[in-house]
């Protein structure tokens, strides 16, 4: 029944920036209560599609796409895509929303950015739901003049290879082949999904609409100190929920595997909720019914608090 109704009231979202805009889809009433989702890398926002309708219908979920990713404009010609600059797109649409006070749920890349957001701007997010995502990624300090140097020569090398060079053309079954072959977590369902947001369709096929720059080294970091400092500095409830077969399991690296249990404990350390979850990465996409009782729950403890704190549920501005 509510699958149906949030059905019919899911709305594009268009919010103008300087290089272009940033595009989403919003679900659920006006007066709701605020929620921004973020999505993952090369994904977008049809990535909460399966998952939002299973959530409070009381609440305001904007989703969006992500510069370069779905139908959001690319940034500028000779810009690295870096989560300084997420946040500040996050910034921007909040303010265009009019929202002083929102939770956020952030998968991957997405927690991630939403991790440090609430870090930065701690008075504006009353909660957060990270899946399959740590909320911050450290990276040894040694290793960052490396990532400096090769990050640069990337984009120096994409913009010699892309010059004057058309995009690659796809048919639509090529074009979830390939999704499917750079994300064995999908289903062919969900790659179909992201798919309706990542191709554009042009003369003779399909081009993937995500920027090329995507795909080249993250030259900001953070180490694990800085990264324990930001999330001290959370005042909202947090939610991670992890899947068993998702992004820890991606560490290939034994440097990397030794910074994810200890910004696991940091939560626990600060009563926040860690639990685990069957399915892999891509989890509350394939298998949204695996985490909605979970992140409904949570949204709704939070939704009660601040009735017994205000008296009142407060009507955001939008």
């Amino acid at each position: 029944m509510f699958e149906k109704e949030m059905k019919h009231i899911v709305s594009e979202l268009s919010v103008p920036v300087p290089w272009g805009e940033i595009r989403g889809k919003v679900w659920g009433p006006d007066h709701g209560q605020p929620v921004l989702c973020l999505h993952g890398w090369a994904d977008n926002c049809g990535t909460f599609n399966t998952l939002i309708p299973l959530l409070p219908k009381d609440f305001r979920y904007v989703a969006v796409d992500l510069p370069g990713h779905g139908c959001s404009s690319h940034r500028p010609p000779g810009v690295l895509y870096t989560f300084p600059s997420y946040m500040m797109d996050v910034r921007r649409v909040v303010d265009a929303l009019q929202w002083s006070k929102f939770s956020i749920i952030g998968h991957s890349m997405g927690g991630n950015i939403a991790g440090m957001f609430s870090a930065v701007y701690p008075e504006m997010v009353d909660a957060v739901v990270l899946v399959d995502s740590f909320g911050f990624l450290p990276t040894d300090p040694k290793k960052m003049p490396t990532i400096l140097r090769q990050g640069m020569d990337e984009l120096i090398e994409l913009e010699k290879q892309t010059k004057n060079k058309p995009a690659k053309l796809y048919t639509y079954e090529k074009a979830v082949e390939r999704l499917m072959a750079g994300n064995d977590g999908l289903t062919e369902k969900s790659a179909k999904i992201l798919l309706d947001r990542g191709l554009v369709q042009v003369d003779g096929g399909f081009i993937f609409s995500r920027d090329m720059r995507l795909h080249l080294k993250n030259i900001v970091r953070i180490n694990l100190e800085d990264s324990l400092d930001f999330q001290s500095r959370i005042k909202a409830s947090v939610l991670v929920i992890m899947a068993e077969g998702g992004l820890e399991k991606l560490f290939s690296e034994e440097d990397q595997k030794k910074f994810p249990p200890v910004i696991l404990q940091g939560y626990r350390d600060r009563n926040h909720t860690v639990v685990t979850v069957p399915g892999n990465h891509h989890v509350h996409l394939n298998h949204p019914e695996v985490v909605a009782q979970l992140v409904s729950d949570f949204l709704k403890s939070k939704l009660l608090s601040q009735s017994a704190r205000s008296g009142d549920v407060p009507t955001p501005k939008l």
